[in-house]
């Protein structure tokens, strides 16, 4: 069967109390994380020349963060492979941002997301890549 433990548990935080650290909430982390792959999602959609999709998400990640994100500028025409790529990676960006909006119950940043993942998905069936 198990052996039981013999010695004691080692504590990390050298004699502190749990207290002692800044710890996040279940609800802060998701916004974290959720502000994490909007502004991901924002940089590719900023890099696809898609002005007004942008807004939107900068309006989003500007609510989770408090503060507007930082905006990279838009990079010159792309060939077809290099869109086609770069639409892949904002479906999948999307669909991470999707997935936590729904576990924090954020319907407007859900629905933003199923719009952008439904966008690339057809721009990528446009291509053929999909």
């Amino acid at each position: 069967m198990y052996e039981p433990i013999r010695t004691k548990s080692v504590d990390p935080r050298m004699g502190g109390h749990r207290t002692d650290y800044p710890r996040s909430s279940r609800s802060e982390a998701l916004d974290i994380q959720l502000a994490g792959h909007l502004a991901a999602l924002l940089t590719v959609t900023d890099e696809l020349g898609l002005d007004e999709a942008a807004a939107r998400i900068a309006v989003e990640v500007a609510r989770l963060r408090g503060a507007q994100p930082t905006r990279a500028p838009r990079s010159p025409g792309h060939d077809a492979e290099a869109a086609s790529s770069l639409h892949q990676r904002a479906h999948d960006l999307a669909a991470r941002a999707l997935l936590v909006a729904a576990s924090r119950a954020d319907t407007t940043v859900a629905i933003l997301a199923a719009e952008r993942m439904d966008a690339h998905a057809a721009a990528l069936d446009l291509v053929g890549a999909h």
